[in-house]
């Protein structure tokens, strides 16, 4: 029979419990630290509003939590030898950046190790050890750390690394110009990660962040959709927002100018509109946002609205919680997604100083 998840309160009177009944089933991630453990762990229990229940270690670490040194959530028994060598590496070696032919070079087969990881993490190796690099740029940044480079380091190895992978990226575009005017594509480093901008000579059609594993996908249904091809370089609309974007960051704009080119379905850019509506400061619940529409019944098309939006940080989705005021799916990652609202925080909070 599979694993039917609990709700989240029965996850958490579980962990307060300390219960093996969901043992290898679910994990507690804690908000305030960072870190992803078993419900056994026997640390001091977080709060109920700062806690977040995933099934699998995957999707702890995809969103930027690391794991806990007390209850080893990685430690399985009975797993291939493999597996346990190379995370010990990981913790005794970190700024090792791990290749195939850094494998090699210590014995092992790539691939066999790329099936271990999978049958026992559900993640392959170079998974495990770039969310490791991701968990600790999220570190540096929830202690107000000013990481330059940090998140560019965690997810290659150098800013050439990074191009040629931006190259490749937009290079695997398909062809469908058909004497269309181009969309141009370039990127820019925020502090948290690169950002890559797609745009016509007039209009913004995409912001997102580097990493964001939808973004080849999008950048194909994008082509598809206006019938034409990406190519790098730059218009005057990706130097507006890199402008907005590091003025964002320096926490001197929060209501942006760029013209935008919403792709969406009628209903998606009305949710689209009413999330632009959201002051920085403040946030919602999805169903916040369908009773806010005359459409209460809606609440999940307003979910998945949300996930549909192609524009960080401009039209911002990371501004909506669950209904019980927890952090909810980010495309961008849910350490970015804690990270920009206390941003907006801070920057509300120095406005209302300034005018008092």
């Amino acid at each position: 029979m599979l694993f039917e998840r609990p709700d989240d309160d029965t996850l958490y009177d579980a962990l307060i419990a300390r219960s093996a009944d969901y043992e290898g089933q679910a994990y507690v991630c804690v908000k305030t630290t960072g870190i992803f453990c078993r419900l056994t762990c026997p640390a001091r229990k977080p709060k109920r509003e700062n806690t977040l229940f995933f099934e699998t270690i995957a999707a702890c670490m995809h969103s930027g939590f690391r794991p806990c040194r007390r209850c080893r959530p990685l430690e399985q028994p009975g797993r291939e030898p493999v597996v346990d060598l190379l995370l010990a590496a990981l913790d005794d070696e970190p700024e090792v950046r791990w290749s195939e032919d850094e494998l090699v070079r210590r014995g092992h087969d790539p691939s066999t190790v790329r099936r271990a990881f999978k049958r026992a993490l559900g993640m392959t190796f170079h998974d495990v050890a770039r969310y490791r690099r991701l968990g600790e740029a999220a570190r540096q940044l929830a202690d107000g750390a000013r990481v330059i480079d940090a998140q560019l380091d965690a997810g290659y190895g150098s800013p050439s690394g990074f191009r040629t992978a931006f190259q490749r990226l937009v290079g695997k575009a398909p062809a469908l110009s058909q004497n269309r005017e181009l969309l141009f594509a370039d990127w820019f480093d925020t502090p948290l990660g690169p950002m890559i901008a797609v745009a016509d000579k007039t209009h913004l059609h995409l912001l997102e962040f580097h990493d964001r594993k939808a973004l080849l996908s999008e950048l194909e249904a994008l082509q598809k959709r206006v019938r034409s091809s990406v190519a790098i370089g730059r218009t005057p609309v990706i130097d507006q927002i890199e402008t907005e974007i590091r003025d964002y960051f320096d926490g001197r704009l929060t209501t942006f100018r760029t013209p935008l080119a919403l792709g969406g379905t009628p209903f998606e850019k009305h949710v689209w509109a009413q999330l632009v509506e959201i002051p920085a400061g403040q946030t919602r619940a999805y169903g916040d946002l369908a009773r806010e529409m005359d459409r209460p019944e809606v609440v999940r098309a307003v979910g998945r609205a949300n996930g549909a939006n192609q524009l960080a940080i401009i039209v911002p989705c990371h501004r909506i919680l669950g209904a019980d005021g927890s952090l909810t799916g980010y495309g961008g990652g849910l350490w970015r997604k804690q990270w920009l609202l206390r941003h907006e925080e801070k920057i509300t909070q120095a406005k209302m100083e300034e005018t008092a």
